[in-house]
């Protein structure tokens, strides 16, 4: 009886065992999916000096604060010897604060910052990028802690106008001394009054504004990376982009009171 008991247990435990499935082998390696390739990444590295043209002209006589600067790239970047931005992608910026210049004493200034990044093929980046340097034409002075474009203090042009009055004013005090007897006095009536009439007129003119001409050369700094796949970079094509103004930057020129320029200035050809 025992016996009988003893292999009806031993068949049922071995017909268990045959139904259970086996376990895999340590010697054979389970199969892993194929994991998917992923596209090559390229990366602009924070504080990329970008050369930009200016397509439109910004001036502290006509800007407000919210205006638009608009832009394209002059130069290609390069990551890993492929172009990741192109020669005649977009920038966009923003004027965040004008000061137009004082009477008396205070410079024009212009607060610049870069906000986008178009490229040819519509990818676009946003940043807040400022301003790293300003084309070497130009009057305007930059600085670069504070994204800040001012133009050139006007003192000389102010001495110039009092001379040039105070010498009118004794030219013609001299023809009516000499009509009235008394040469000496009347150059010296003439002198003060030309030298008065000369002091109010700056008094009354304000000093040369800061400008950004159309076709001026910008550098931008990134405050960020830049990181774009593979397919988000355009193809590159063999020919080669034109720019928008090959004239060069108009800076701001002082004049005298005539409307000429005063002689010593840097024109651009």
């Amino acid at each position: 009886m025992h016996l009988r008991f003893a292999a009806a247990f031993l068949g049922a435990a071995v017909i268990v065992l045959a139904q259970e499935p086996a376990a895999p082998s340590a010697l054979q390696p389970e199969r892993v999916p194929q994991a998917e390739v992923s596209q090559p990444v390229y990366i602009v590295d924070t504080g990329t000096h970008i050369l930009l043209s200016l397509i439109n002209s910004v001036s502290t006589k006509y800007a407000a604060p919210g205006d638009r600067l608009y832009l394209e790239t002059a130069f290609p970047i390069l990551v890993n010897g492929k172009i990741v931005i192109p020669p005649g992608s977009y920038v966009a910026g923003t004027v965040t604060e004008v000061k137009r210049p004082g009477r008396l004493k205070g410079r024009a200034e212009l607060y610049v910052r870069f906000d986008s990044l178009t490229l040819p093929n519509g990818t676009t980046r946003d940043f807040r990028a400022r301003v790293g340097a300003l084309d070497g034409r130009a009057n305007e002075q930059l600085d670069k802690a504070e994204g800040k474009v001012s133009a050139e203090g006007n003192k000389s042009g102010d001495l110039r106008t009092i001379g040039e009055a105070a010498a009118t004013g004794t030219s013609v005090g001299v023809i009516a001394g000499a009509a009235a007897g008394s040469t000496g006095m009347g150059a010296g009536i003439g002198a003060a009054a030309g030298a008065a009439a000369g002091l109010m007129g700056v008094m009354l003119s304000r000093g040369p504004e800061a400008v950004l001409a159309k076709g001026t050369t910008l550098e931008m700094v990134l405050d960020r990376q830049l990181i774009f796949t593979d397919a988000e970079i355009p193809a590159a094509t063999a020919s080669s982009h034109a720019m928008s103004d090959g004239t060069g930057p108009l800076p701001s020129v002082k004049q005298d009171q005539k409307g000429l320029p005063i002689p010593g200035r840097r024109l651009p050809m």
